[in-house]
């Protein structure tokens, strides 16, 4: 059976349903595990689709309130954290505030708060150059992320390509540096279907990427970044079917924010 690890909560004021629902859902179509991991608060207000620092109480209870309703059945606790620029420490002292099970890292803003998942920067990458500086920005900080390593496994690797806008030519030199830094940390790649909610409508990372990551043996995690409760495990055989004709067997677990390596399902999902 496989887990659902990136799943977010109305905390993060862009998501609906309470973690309750999205444990009862990710119970229904025999999800072995769910983790709840809404966008990590920053010190201060910083945009407007992550919860406040003042929420986390909240957000503990909710998390509480899921466990309490489902004994027996394993609900995760973690964060999707930004990785941005200047806010290592402070991920480090977000790292202390509760017993997290894993941290997810993730890349959305690139520079001065211009996030390549926004459709309102779209037009800023109308040119060819215009995308090749977007997507340089981008894996930069994407490799600068996992070499810190400050997380559990990283997010939607490929999230540059949303709106379906790409470099022409060979990509793998935006890919070598990051499988390299996964390779030297021992860091794990997510495997998302959020991508095929959206207008670029592939899994998250390109197919290229996957096998690039498989040769170096990095380990993977399907999630589906779900923001609705019905979300929960969306598109899993399709992560399957390509994961498993890359050539891997295995995903990984998280409790305590230890790792344990399981076999992949050797059955479709329902």
């Amino acid at each position: 059976m496989l887990t659902d690890y990136h799943t977010h909560t109305p905390l993060c004021l862009h998501a609906e349903g309470n973690p309750v629902d999205y444990a009862r859902h990710a119970h229904s179509i025999g999800l072995a595990e769910i983790g709840l991991s809404d966008h990590n608060p920053m010190p201060e207000k910083y945009d407007d689709w992550r919860m406040l620092r003042s929420d986390l109480p909240r957000y503990f209870e909710l998390v509480e309130e899921a466990r309490a309703a489902l004994p027996g059945y394993p609900i995760r606790l973690a964060l999707e954290c930004d990785h941005i620029e200047g806010y290592q420490k402070w991920i480090d002292e977000t790292a202390g505030m509760a017993d997290w099970d894993y941290l997810i890292g993730s890349v959305h803003y690139i520079h001065d708060g211009i996030a390549v998942d926004d459709p309102k920067h779209v037009s800023r990458w109308k040119t060819a150059s215009d995308i090749e500086h977007m997507w340089g920005m981008y894996w930069k900080l994407y490799e600068q992320m996992i070499r810190t390593k400050q997380f559990d496994f990283h997010a939607h690797p490929d999230l540059a390509k949303r709106f379906g806008l790409r470099p022409a030519g060979d990509l793998r030199p935006y890919y070598e540096p990051v499988i390299q830094a996964l390779v030297d940390t021992r860091g794990i790649l997510e495997v998302s279907t959020a991508g095929l909610r959206k207008d670029v409508r592939e899994i998250y990372p390109a197919r290229e990427m996957l096998e690039m990551a498989f040769a170096a043996k990095v380990p993977i995690v399907i999630n589906s970044d779900a923001h609705l409760p019905t979300d929960v495990g969306v598109d899993f055989n399709q992560a399957l079917d390509l994961v498993r004709s890359v050539g891997y067997t295995t995903t990984v677990r998280f409790e305590k924010r230890q790792r344990k390596v399981v076999p992949l399902p050797e059955e479709r999902a329902p």
